[in-house]
């Protein structure tokens, strides 16, 4: 009697449980209907920045591809054909998103198209039929992700030392500083005297390289100070950060230049 009593309490457990498990399961599907996982490429990506790479090319050696994706929909790209033009052709257009948000359209000034699929820090190529390229170039489609970091970009670094000497703002003279946009790579600021702009590029590490710098061409009465200014930039090839101060160097020498945090 007490073997058949347990038995019955047993079995009536393991059905509750089934039970229970059972509207567990079933709860959990209603959840997973009422609340569908929503996050794709466009919404959880920080996919805003520059991609470059080098494609491959039916009659040249590859086409080195800068593209630009700015977060008001908008590209800036740059098609280089190696082997076959050294100039390279440059264009900008909006680009829209496809009903997944995992690829997008670049359409160009000329109206012609192109599809690319968004990952975290890469774009992949695709065909004309919005799909992946397979084979034996396949990783050939790839464009990277310029490296960044919000420690230095998205700031106004106000210059306070050149090469070892406090930079003192003289009568006639501007206050000197640079920024970093994160989003088109460009560095832009005023030497003291004149305005620049020109691409930098992070590779990690703390290790920076600066494109060609452009400037306005105004006489101010201290010059040399410019001079210095842009010689920094041509020769930095790493910064350092430490709260509110960014210094541009040279290797592991002495500090070309130091900069502190300013009011944009």
């Amino acid at each position: 009697m007490h073997f058949f009593m347990a038995s019955l309490v047993c079995m009536t457990l393991l059905a509750c449980r089934s039970e229970k498990s059972a509207e567990e399961a079933n709860s959990e599907k209603v959840m997973a209907t009422a609340y569908p996982d929503t996050h794709n490429s466009q919404n959880s990506l920080d996919w805003n920045g520059v991609y470059q790479g080098v494609v491959p090319c039916a009659d040249c050696e590859g086409i080195e591809t800068r593209i630009t994706l700015k977060s008001d929909g908008t590209f800036l790209r740059s098609l280089k054909y190696l082997g076959k033009d050294p100039n390279a052709f440059f264009d900008q257009g909006n680009f829209t998103w496809d009903t997944s948000g995992s690829k997008i359209r670049l359409t160009g000034e000329n109206g012609e198209t192109q599809m690319y699929q968004v990952g975290e820090n890469i774009l992949f190529h695709l065909d004309k039929e919005g799909n992946r390229i397979t084979g034996d170039l396949a990783d050939n489609y790839k464009l990277i992700k310029n490296p960044t970091d919000p420690r230095l970009e998205g700031k106004k670094w106000v210059l306070v030392e050149l090469r070892g000497k406090p930079v003192v703002q003289k009568e006639g003279s501007r206050e000197g500083f640079i920024q970093f946009d994160m989003e088109t790579s460009t560095a832009s600021g005023n030497s003291t005297c004149n305005g620049f702009s020109g691409g930098y590029e992070l590779k990690g590490q703390n290790q920076i390289t600066f494109g060609n710098i452009a400037g306005t061409m105004m006489a101010c009465p201290d010059m040399a100070t410019e001079q210095a200014f842009y010689g920094v930039l041509k020769q930095a090839d790493n910064y350092s950060i430490a709260d509110t101060i960014m210094t541009l160097n040279k290797a592991k020498m002495a500090p070309l230049a130091k900069f502190v945090v300013g009011n944009q």
